[in-house]
């Protein structure tokens, strides 16, 4: 049985990135800062910060993974603009720190390393994986760096890593510092109340691409399970939904008349207008393709938050 070491497992992937794995013959171990366990379905949990060296070293010679994955990051591009020196640290030296890790045992493990959208220039054409690169904002320079060193080792070293660039993705669980969540959110307080209500936006004259996370996770399931090493993978749906729209199907879920206002504090500056992926790569070299539709997850996120 494989076994794969997942780094940043309490976070809102690592527990679909778990569940997944362990159902197609994965034995599990996960490694985040907190004392315990955030998910089941690990056969093992070792707390660390990705940040001392010494202890993610020790964290994988004690687990010997055939498979090492990387979901720990500051992940906002809001948050990584309050703190840009935390975001290259944690970002780019503790990725680092796995790799050197990875590069002291003797298993060669494979490594995932996962990236984003953020990396790319701007453009009003779905993002290929061989267009240019040129980030706007400390976490997609954080993700570009990362992804020069996954190249280096690679190259230096003949570590076995894989790369993605992960467009958009959401399901229940995840943050309310999030779009989709947010609003989610924000609409089911107003179902629950039983009155009209207002919800408040940023700006959303703007088009994404949306995954749901449990298509990105059986894509990076499939990832790992290749030959693909030194490659990158674009990862999403490969279509660019109006943020308008999205906020329309959410708002329908309620019974209750919601206004909409527009908070100028939830702007960000130089928000590209329109942001897809081309994920060809992927499915021509995987077979990956997406196979939840965003209503589906839209209406599960809403759910959550009803009770």
């Amino acid at each position: 049985m494989p076994r794969a070491l997942i780094f940043g497992v309490n976070g809102f992937v690592g527990g679909y990135l778990t569940r997944e794995l362990a159902c197609h013959g994965y034995e599990v171990i996960g490694s985040d800062m907190g004392e315990a366990a955030a998910h089941e379905g690990m056969s093992g949990y070792y707390p660390g910060n990705l940040l001392d060296a010494d202890r993610v070293s020790e964290i994988v010679c004690a687990t010997c993974p055939d498979a090492i994955v990387n979901l720990a990051a500051i992940s906002s591009v809001g948050q990584s603009w309050k703190v840009p020196a935390l975001t290259m640290q944690v970002n780019v030296v503790g990725a680092i720190n796995i790799l050197e890790a990875a590069r002291a045992t003797r298993e060669s493990p494979k490594i995932l390393l996962v990236g984003s959208s953020e990396e790319y220039a701007p453009s009003d054409k779905p993002l290929k994986e061989t267009d240019p690169l040129d980030a706007t904002n400390p976490y997609g320079i954080s993700k570009v760096t990362q992804e020069r060193f996954a190249e280096l080792y690679g190259e230096r070293y003949g570590l076995r890593i894989y790369r993605t660039r992960s467009f958009n993705h959401t399901g229940p669980g995840q943050s309310t510092k999030f779009v989709i969540p947010s609003w989610c959110k924000q609409v089911a307080d107003i179902e629950r109340s039983g009155r009209p209500g207002v919800i408040h936006v940023g700006n959303i004259d703007v088009a994404r691409d949306f995954s749901d996370v449990r298509d990105v996770v059986r894509a990076y399931r499939m990832i790992l399970g290749s030959d693909c090493a030194g490659e990158v993978f674009n990862v999403g749906s490969g279509k660019a939904l109006p943020l308008r729209e999205v906020l329309s199907t959410i708002t329908r879920l309620s019974h209750q008349e919601i206004r909409v206002e527009q908070d100028e504090s939830l702007f960000r500056s130089g928000d590209a207008p329109y942001i897809c992926a081309d994920c060809a790569f992927v499915t021509d070299r995987l077979g990956w393709s997406p196979q939840i539709p965003i209503v589906q997850t839209l209406q599960e996120v809403f759910s959550q938050f009803v009770g």
